[in-house]
């Protein structure tokens, strides 16, 4: 549609407008020119559960004192690069238990989204109540990803609401009622942790996790459980599609694949079995990695719409009038796809990416996988790093092969819409 109708689109869906910016000129008006007028949150309907919604961090509606208040907690105990370093090992000991676990089914075929999934959900569990909340292989950990990737897909479920408000109260699809028991097992499973901590901590006040950190500014118990709702959802899909897609375009570009491993021996030195020599004080010399990385969030950024925006008031943008009201969407890919913006936009070449200062931290607007402006995601310094430090770990240790003879351009690549770009059908590998 922008091909047809230009970079900067109007929708009229039902009774409501929506704006979508499609180039990095129309991206740019969105998410800095007009950042602060454009930066209210657009909450669909599915969404509007109370308990989770009056306390969520990413679906405030504006950029209230209470939401910088938490945006800075967050930024200062979780995400500066001296709290990163000092949680390096709390990484690279989850990565070495997933390396661990796939050297278990060597020669097998494993499901790779559902192995980083936990991993990454084990980074995160440590990062918040200091324990594990998933165990990897094991079958009963399906139920707790399911919850979760539905409350993304929920997101993007059409909703007749959404395009006729005056429905909102009626839920006619069922679709708040399913978020909202869905929230509530979430709760639950939070409660339990937070139960037991206190237990175990029988009153101890020593700050050790960021449960830690949002007790001691005075957060309460429920704030605290839609806190740590918003790490989980942004940060487990995302990082997992991500993993999932990066591993998928290797796989099947054996030339690129071999640079990367190629990379990793001259730096690290050869691969000894059942040795795990990958850390993360290697990741800043991997260039050749971090561009195939890049390169995957341009051909499949996690999110590929961002989050959707509301005007806090009538402005132009492009010349065109933006009423108050409006939704406003940045579509990161069609941008990363567009022949006007990058040579071959369709191949997957990472080298278009090295001595280029191309980055995804928001200032280039040909490239905002992570969004822009006041609403960049703010786990965009550990979402890197997790990243890099599991490919980094997977092709070092191991050779990848598919299953049942498979040829690598016969790999399936096609996408599931949601709220994040997953695969269609899972990455299915052998490690050897």
């Amino acid at each position: 549609m922008a091909r047809t109708h230009g970079p900067l689109i109007s929708l009229k869906l039902g009774t409501q407008l929506l704006i979508v910016a499609s180039s990095p000129s129309a991206a740019s008006q969105v998410l800095k020119t007009h950042d602060r007028i454009l930066s209210a949150r657009y909450i669909p309907q599915t969404y509007r559960v109370n308990l989770y919604i009056s306390y969520s961090l990413p679906f405030s509606f504006d950029c209230s004192a209470r939401w910088k208040t938490l945006r800075a907690l967050c930024k200062t105990e979780l995400f500066t690069t001296r709290m990163l370093d000092l949680q390096a090992h709390l990484r690279q000991d989850k990565v070495f238990e997933l390396v661990g676990s796939l050297f278990s089914s060597r020669g097998e075929v494993v499901n790779l989204g559902e192995l980083v999934f936990g991993t990454v959900f084990n980074i995160l569990g440590n990062l918040l109540f200091s324990r594990d909340v998933f165990s990897l292989g094991d079958k009963e950990n399906s139920g707790l990803k399911h919850v979760f990737s539905r409350s993304l897909e929920l997101g993007m479920a059409p909703n007749l609401a959404d395009f006729y408000p005056w429905l909102g109260g009626l839920d006619v699809q069922g679709l708040n009622k399913e978020a909202t028991s869905i929230v509530k097992k979430i709760y639950g499973i939070w409660e339990g942790f937070l139960k037991e901590r206190r237990e175990r901590d029988g009153g101890n006040e020593k700050k050790r996790d960021f449960v830690d950190v949002l007790q001691s500014a005075g957060c309460s118990e429920i704030q605290i459980k839609a806190l740590c709702s918003d790490m989980f959802a942004a940060g487990t899909d995302t990082t997992t599609t991500l993993v999932d897609w990066t591993m998928s375009e290797l796989v099947r570009n054996p030339r690129v694949m071999q640079k990367v491993r190629d990379e990793l021996e001259q730096l690290i030195g050869e691969r000894r079995e059942g040795e795990y020599a990958v850390r993360e004080s290697h990741l800043a010399h991997l260039t050749y990695l971090q561009a195939c990385i890049k390169e995957s969030l341009r051909l499949h950024p996690p999110a590929p719409l961002l989050l959707p925006r509301e005007a806090l008031d009538t402005c132009e943008v492009m010349d065109y009038t933006v009423p108050k009201g409006s939704r406003v969407m940045v579509n990161v890919w069609a941008i990363g796809r567009d022949p006007k913006v990058w040579k071959d936009p369709l191949t997957f070449s990472p080298e278009r990416f090295l001595n280029s200062s191309v980055d995804y931290k928001g200032n280039d607007f040909e490239f905002t996988p992570f969004g822009a402006g006041r609403r960049i995601c703010p786990g965009l310094p550990l979402g890197s790093r997790v990243v890099e430090l599991i490919i980094a770990s997977l092709i070092h240790t191991f050779d990848w092969s598919l299953p049942n003879g498979m040829q690598p351009n016969e790999l399936n690549m096609e996408e599931r819409f949601g709220l994040t770009l997953v695969r269609k059908h899972p990455l299915l590998l052998i490690p050897k």
